[in-house]
């Protein structure tokens, strides 16, 4: 018995009530994925973003909390950018700070959290990228990643 997650309407609408989103596992350093995402969601969204990394003290000029307890606020989603074996406790985290969505960014999968997580009420989207998914929705999806802001078929 396999696991299905959001079909891509339901991600789209999970998008749209989105308000604030918390990144757990944000980076300052520019080379790792969670600061190119946390760079996107910053210029080309209308999220608050929240950064969650119990070392460090500021990313892209914002302060870090150490954890989802010491947010100012209760995120809609929980962008997870930590390891596999990490998960479990972030999962509990987001449970306990009334969050309605946990999203594990690429690479990161595992049915028997995701069924935890929607029976504690949680919407579970799993190996899917928030910057990704958001541009896909928003008309700014390039094959690098980013928006060219070239809308032509000629190369160049």
């Amino acid at each position: 018995m396999g696991w299905d997650g959001p079909t891509a309407l339901d991600r789209q609408q999970i998008l749209r009530d989105t308000k604030s989103v918390a990144m757990v596992g944000a980076s300052a350093n520019p080379a790792r994925a969670s600061n190119f995402v946390a760079t996107y969601l910053l210029s080309s969204t209308d999220f608050d973003v929240y950064f969650v990394n119990p070392n460090a003290s500021e990313i892209l000029g914002r302060p870090v909390w150490p954890s989802l307890a010491e947010l100012p606020v209760v995120p809609d989603l929980v962008d997870v950018f930590r390891r596999p074996e990490d998960l479990g406790g972030v999962l509990d985290e987001t449970i306990a700070v009334g969050a309605t969505t946990f999203w594990l960014q690429f690479g990161l999968y595992d049915e028997a959290l995701a069924r935890r997580g929607e029976e504690a009420g949680l919407t579970v989207v799993m190996d899917r990228c928030l910057k990704v998914e958001h541009a896909r929705f928003h008309g700014g999806l390039h094959l690098a990643g980013f928006n060219t802001g070239v809308i032509s078929a000629r190369r160049r």
